[in-house]
């Protein structure tokens, strides 16, 4: 892992990238994608057996793409006991924090003047897919993480698709979307599943919006049927910053930029300090637990092409290089972590103090760990009931409150163009 110092070429070379990281080549799977979109779109069913036999190597009969709710049961059979109750309390603690959420959504905004009545409403969606990735590893607490919200929002059905595996679908997955309210999961995954979930196939009903991470097949394809519904983010790979200073373990600093690495090897993990010293003692724990580590190869693979320990002067300009970058995850790894908040204007969730690793966030905090990743924290946020929402205007005018209005409206048309709408106002001031 590199170590870089502020006011040096390397630095500010190393953070142009990382700041560009988002401008990926997004036309360099965007053939192949659309490709897939418009067969599963032509050909709905068909097409989802073919592509999973194609990319799963798995022949899987259409009859057989959703799953019964006896292998649900099953699940719960083959989940330890042990864990199916942290799978509980993980739930319980996920859905107090967005039931919290959804208790701050306003229902209904009214405004009423001399014979004018304004107002907003918001419902649930009534349809969402989540997808939940299934390739390197298993994923129950994404499913935990999208489906709560979306019931807690009140959307009425909930579709889970995940990509099939040889030996099945995991049992804590399945267990997960049954306690998460999950009404249909289907063993489908990548592009096929996307298209699926936009288009609607005689086996998988359209939704109204997708959510969940994935690869960079499937985070081009739910960018390619935006539009068609509605989507969350496209997510890029996992990433987190660590701030911190020579008061801390540097076992600590090293073990949460672990946690991360381990995730795919373009994972982004960074360590702000203010003391070298410091740095070169985490790199050399780095070393120590990657030894021991069952993804070594995947953590260590990330750590040195993307990771990186940066050098700088003091704490007010680790967060000038935060702000910068705009992680998914912050940790704020110092002894007055609250006095840094402040200076914090972009990030996807921020943990604070020794006793806060990322890892809480990922399982059992309670709020989301489906994060706007590749410096979108710039403009987006965490997963939450109100991507569940849609908004609606009402609006109603007395005869006498419209004419206040007559000539406003007619200024407009005509400056517009559109003497139609001026005409529309006008008819309504007619003696009947």
């Amino acid at each position: 892992m590199r170590i870089l110092r502020a006011g040096e070429k390397g630095f500010e070379r190393y953070l142009s990238e990382v700041e560009g990281r988002g401008a990926q080549d997004i036309f360099r799977f965007e053939k192949e994608v659309r490709s897939i979109l418009k067969d599963v779109r032509k050909r709905g069913d068909k097409a989802l057996v073919h592509y999973t036999q194609v990319f799963d190597d798995l022949r899987i009969p259409i009859h057989q793409l959703q799953v019964k709710r006896s292998e649900v049961k099953e699940a719960h059979r083959k989940v330890p006991r042990e864990f199916l109750e942290t799978l509980k309390r993980a739930a319980r603690r996920i859905q107090k924090f967005h039931r919290l959420l959804s208790k701050r959504l306003i229902l209904s905004l009214k405004g009423e003047e001399k014979g004018i009545r304004l107002e907003q409403v918001m419902r649930p969606l009534e349809r969402v897919g989540i997808y939940v990735p299934g390739g390197k590893a298993s994923y129950p607490s994404t499913v935990l993480m999208a489906a709560i919200p979306a019931k807690e929002a009140g959307v009425q059905e909930i579709v889970m698709v995940t990509p099939p595996q040889k030996e099945g679908i995991s049992p804590a997955v399945l267990v997960a979307a049954d306690l998460a309210g999950v009404d249909r999961i289907y063993r489908i995954g990548g592009v096929q599943a996307i298209a699926a979930l936009a288009y609607g196939t005689k086996s998988v009903p359209k939704v109204d919006k997708i959510v969940g991470p994935g690869n960079q097949y499937v985070a081009t394809a739910k960018r390619l049927v935006y539009g068609e519904v509605d989507i969350d983010m496209v997510a890029g790979p996992s990433e987190i910053v660590i701030v911190s200073d020579e008061r801390m373990p540097p076992s600590f600093v090293a073990a949460d930029l672990i946690s991360q690495a381990e995730h795919d090897e373009m994972a982004l993990a960074i360590l702000i300090t203010n003391s070298e010293a410091f740095g070169r003692s985490v790199k050399k724990e780095l070393e120590r637990q990657l030894s021991c580590l069952k993804r070594r190869k995947v953590a260590s693979e990330s750590l040195n092409r993307r990771g990186a320990i940066l050098i700088v002067k003091n704490l007010d300009q680790a967060m000038q290089w935060v702000n910068r970058i705009a992680p998914e995850h912050l940790e704020l790894l110092v002894s007055r972590p609250f006095a840094l908040i402040k200076g914090v204007r972009h990030a996807g969730a921020i943990f604070l103090g020794p006793y806060t690793p990322e890892a809480i966030g990922d399982y059992m905090a309670g709020p989301n760990h489906i994060l706007p990743t590749a410096g979108t924290a710039r403009f987006s946020s965490p997963l939450g009931v109100e991507d569940f929402v849609k908004r609606t205007n009402l609006v109603s005018f007395t005869r006498r409150a419209l004419r206040r209005f007559e000539k406003d409206v007619k200024r407009f048309s005509e400056w517009e163009g559109l003497e139609g709408h001026s005409q529309a106002v006008q008819m309504r001031m007619k003696k009947s």
